[in-house]
């Protein structure tokens, strides 16, 4: 494990635009099991494909009109435990961090593996995500008043 301090930041690219961090197999839980609702799941890493392709990627697509709704993540090699209790949910895939999944009605829809995030550019991989997004998300709606 790197120091926390270390880390921070890379946690920070994604709780910045929203993203729920899941610490603990309980977190995991208490979201994965009980939301319905269109779920992105990141397992973040300290990994250069994650700093110079996924993280990117991932907040580029998030501009898209449908997109998920609700935007969690766990730290591959930081919070071991939350981190296998969420590759647990991606029935039919190995553990592989970076990784992006994509949940609705608590099932798999959508996942990117780190092979696929490595050997694509961030425009690709925001191109994939926002082709998903647009297939198993609704269009994110404006705030009211607006």
């Amino acid at each position: 494990m790197y120091p926390e301090d270390m880390v921070r930041p890379m946690r920070e690219e994604l709780t910045r635009i929203g993203f729920r961090e899941m610490r603990t197999p309980e977190e995991v839980d208490s979201v994965l099991k009980q939301e319905k609702r269109t779920l992105l799941v990141v397992v973040n890493s300290i990994c250069g494909c994650a700093a110079g392709k996924a993280r990117p990627a991932i907040a580029k697509a998030l501009s898209n009109k449908a997109r998920p709704e609700v935007l969690t993540t766990v730290f591959a090699g930081q919070d071991l435990e939350a981190t296998d209790r969420a590759r647990g949910y991606f029935t039919g895939y190995a553990p592989s961090s970076p990784s992006i999944a994509l949940l609705r009605d608590g099932k798999l829809v959508f996942m990117m593996e780190r092979r696929s995030i490595e050997s694509s550019d961030p425009f690709t991989i925001a191109q994939a995500l926002t082709q998903a997004f647009d297939r198993f998300c609704t269009p994110a709606t404006a705030p009211a008043g607006q």
